[in-house]
């Protein structure tokens, strides 16, 4: 027999509807199973005759079935609903909001330290401490999505990026600088319940052939937040010397994004569910029956440490993406050091690496839905993002702004594209595994090697010079490559099933048992 928790229904009250599984009462899984990364088994879940599955702190908090060993299974009918498609959209604002704050002061660097009267290096930790608040937070965050669910943490991200915005109008004296910190603290702690939910969002609200492009609209938004955060900031915030009027112009940034934090955290209330009615795809199905007790983050940790491929993964994700980080933070500063008072040009070469990295996103992810080529995409991305960083490096002190935009777009084509298709190879590597646990490791590589790499190059820059700094961006991308071509592409995943029905996810009970899917024994 099936033993359903109570928490299955929605939140309207509708109870799952569930179509029989005619099988045997001991399940014999077959390793070709085609499911969703959302799927969080222990390896030492039997997958022979007489296995049993209980409720695992890796699973959905609620809507979770619980096989009897001795009876059979039922799994929901799958069906994807049309509000995934508002979810993910107010995700990917909240998240741009977010990222940009992140980059706001970076991308006027000079003007900043002129208003509070600070180094470029304490203007550089506005955007570092993003990295840095991260590190520690990351599986007590992680811990929290698992337990309480998406909604949860989107109203707990959305909230603390609006009341971070808030707290930075109080910072429009040059002596309250402090006060600044404090509302970026804010922010990088609102971050950290951002940035591990793109993959998480996939997985529950869509369906197995849509999850890559879920994912990349997803990072899409952040992605988006950057460039905008490089060429508002010059355009609203002018280099003047009265600091009366200097504050007045950061006033009106401030209120702008204060207010558009106000009005997400309010869509946040209103769209997001934790999820929808019925399971997207036969691997979320599965999700709510197959589980272990005993998993855990630690163990889950432990397991992915000695997966090799997803090692490597990790360290050329982190050379990559702190590359990235590096690269954002300092721009301003590279930019003005060659072409002084072009502020304004400066964001604009930010907001062109952004841009074409929005469209390498998107194209990877179609790609990736079609293909599965991830490892050859992969090599292919990271060649063209050294290919890209070492033009840059070389095109810099040039004098020809121009040249310096497309370099800055091939960086950004490869790199953000990378950024995107690095998650999916990373489930595909790990599948079985939560994702929480292997996109939060993702991005603490990330955020360790951003730190390194934006206080070394600024280091290295205000010694020697761009060109040297850039190099020392190149060295590593150039490690990451060839480390790249050592991952071997064991995809643990099938192939994407059929698309499912698509329809609301309030329709009765008797509509949507039109197009049931119904797992047959065989498949297991």
């Amino acid at each position: 027999m099936v033993s359903e928790d109570p928490n299955q229904q929605d939140q309207d009250g509708t109870p799952s509807q569930t179509s029989a599984l005619q099988e045997h009462p001991s399940v014999s899984i077959h390793p070709s199973v085609s499911a969703h990364p959302s799927v969080s088994i222990h390896p030492s879940v039997s997958v022979y005759p007489s296995s049993s599955a209980h409720h695992s702190t890796l699973a959905q908090p609620s809507g979770l079935i619980q096989p009897s060993s001795s009876g059979p299974e039922d799994l929901s009918m799958i069906k994807v609903s049309k509000r995934r498609w508002a979810v993910v959209l107010v995700f990917s604002c909240y998240s741009m909001c977010n990222a940009f704050q992140w980059i706001q002061y970076s991308s006027i660097n000079n003007i900043f330290m002129n208003f509070y009267g600070v180094s470029a290096f304490a203007i550089d930790w506005l955007s570092m401490c993003y990295m840095l608040i991260y590190i520690p937070l990351l599986l007590p965050v992680a811990w929290l999505l698992e337990k309480f669910g998406l909604r949860t943490i989107a109203l707990a991200g959305s909230a603390l990026n609006c009341l971070g915005a808030w707290v930075k109008l109080g910072s429009l004296k040059p002596h309250l600088f402090p006060v600044t910190v404090l509302g970026q603290v804010i922010c990088s702690v609102a971050q950290v319940f951002i940035l591990g939910m793109p993959s998480r969002i996939a997985s529950v609200w869509f369906g197995a052939n849509e999850v890559s492009t879920a994912c990349s609209i997803a990072v899409f938004g952040n992605q988006l937040g950057i460039a905008i955060g490089f060429l508002v900031p010059p355009v609203l915030v002018p280099n003047v010397k009265d600091q009366d009027k200097l504050a007045y112009h950061i006033s009106i940034m401030f209120y702008i994004i204060a207010g558009v934090a106000t009005l997400l955290f309010i869509l946040v209330i209103i769209v997001f569910k934790e999820k929808p009615k019925h399971p997207p795809s036969r691997a979320q199905s599965l999700s709510y029956a197959l589980a272990s007790t005993d998993a855990s983050y630690l163990s889950s940790i432990i397991r992915l440490f000695k997966n090799l491929n997803f090692v490597l993964l990790v360290i050329t994700y982190g050379l990559n993406a702190g590359a990235f980080y590096a690269l954002s933070t300092l721009l301003t500063r590279m930019v003005i050091f060659h072409y002084p008072g072009e502020e304004v040009n400066a964001g604009r070469i930010g907001l062109t690496i952004v841009l074409a990295g929005m469209l390498g996103a998107v194209i990877s992810g179609i790609w990736l839905d079609r293909t599965k080529t991830y490892k050859e995409t992969t090599l292919v991305l990271y060649i063209m993002t050294l290919v890209g960083m070492a033009g840059y490096t070389g095109t810099l002190n040039l004098g020809h702004l121009w040249i310096v935009h497309i370099t800055a777009g091939i960086i950004g084509f490869s790199i953000t594209g990378y950024l995107t298709l690095g998650f999916e190879f990373a489930v595909e590597l790990t599948y079985l595994e939560s994702e929480v646990v292997s996109s939060g490791l993702f991005n603490m590589s990330a955020q360790v090697f951003g730190i390194i790499f934006t206080i070394a190059q600024g280091q290295i820059m205000g010694n020697y010079g761009t060109m040297p700094g850039s190099i020392f961006l190149c060295v590593f991308l150039t490690l990451g490559a060839v480390l790249t071509a050592f991952i071997k592409a064991n995809l643990r995943r099938e192939a994407p099933e059929t698309k499912p029905q698509e329809g609301e996810e309030e329709e009765e009970d008797s509509k949507s048992s039109k197009a049931p899917t119904t797992v047959q024994e065989e498949h297991f």
